[in-house]
């Protein structure tokens, strides 16, 4: 819940720690955000455009797709990661960045009772989920690639899962002995109907990009492979191809294209789950 949170974050306007106040945040200038009834706060500033946020029937299918464990293996090597940068009792919350769901936030609370977490994304419809998604997650409406409405050093760890890395901001908020876990897919991720459902194919130079962008601020520290076959049907192919950047490219054939699909389908899940530690800590 957001009560469990409020002491990581920090208001979106002057940078101040935020507290509740009713049926709001509000820092000590006076500038106050309403909590939404369905139990997350909006911190992106009034001029803020949400761009591309997942719609809520991204949403849907996101957590139509995890709620029946397609991606099992995925969360718990985030959990296994999580609790071992987090070994050593570095003070804070786990943040994840882009948590859409709250479905991998949720795994490594599970795995570490004694700590908050708080879910930041650009939707509003993803921040309704999280909201929800386990009773020591606080959801947070934010852009990630501006300034993070969370404390100074108020992060034990962050996690980001297929999601924008803003390394200066990661390194800013993480706390002393503090620690950064990123998962991306590597090309063999979904190979088989990339190309079948018109989605998003990985990048050649994904692993070169993230290395530039984390390089400067972070280290890296371990790195573990995930893979393995899955069997999808059609409702989840459906929603596989639907709730991510894809959705966005997949067409209105989508379904004419799964129904070409022999089916049940085969599909790669193959990602690797990276920690890192901020340089010079």
């Amino acid at each position: 819940m957001l009560r469990d949170v409020i002491d990581c974050l920090a208001c979106p306007v002057c940078g101040e720690p935020l507290a509740e106040r009713g049926g709001a945040l509000a820092c000590v200038l006076r500038h106050s955000f309403d909590v939404a009834r369905q139990g997350y706060v909006n911190l992106l500033p009034g001029d803020a455009s949400p761009g591309t946020a997942d719609t809520p029937a991204m949403i849907e299918a996101r957590a139509t797709f995890l709620g029946r464990g397609h991606f099992s293996a995925i969360a718990d090597a985030v959990a296994e990661a999580a609790a071992e940068a987090l070994a050593d009792g570095a003070p804070g919350c786990i943040v994840e960045i882009g948590a859409g769901t709250g479905y991998y936030l949720a795994a490594a609370l599970d795995r570490l009772p004694e700590r908050a977490g708080l879910a930041l994304d650009i939707s509003k419809a993803a921040a309704k989920r999280a909201a929800h998604a386990h009773e020591r997650i606080g959801a947070v409406v934010c852009d990630a690639w501006e300034r993070l409405p969370v404390r100074d050093g108020a992060a034990a760890l962050v996690l980001d899962v297929f999601a924008p890395r803003n390394a200066a901001e990661f390194a800013r908020i993480l706390s002393p002995g503090g620690a950064l876990v990123v998962v991306t897919p590597t090309q063999r991720h979904l190979e088989e109907i990339v190309g079948p459902l018109g989605m998003i194919a990985v990048d050649a130079e994904k692993d070169r990009r993230v290395a530039e962008q984390l390089g400067g601020a972070f280290e890296l520290t371990g790195s573990v492979a995930v893979e393995e076959r899955m069997t999808l049907g059609r409702d989840a192919l459906m929603a596989v191809a639907g709730m991510g950047p894809s959705a966005w490219h997949a067409g209105e054939d989508l379904s004419a294209r799964v129904d070409a699909l022999p089916l049940p389908q085969e599909v790669t899940l193959s990602v690797l789950v990276s920690a890192y530690r901020p340089v010079g800590r």
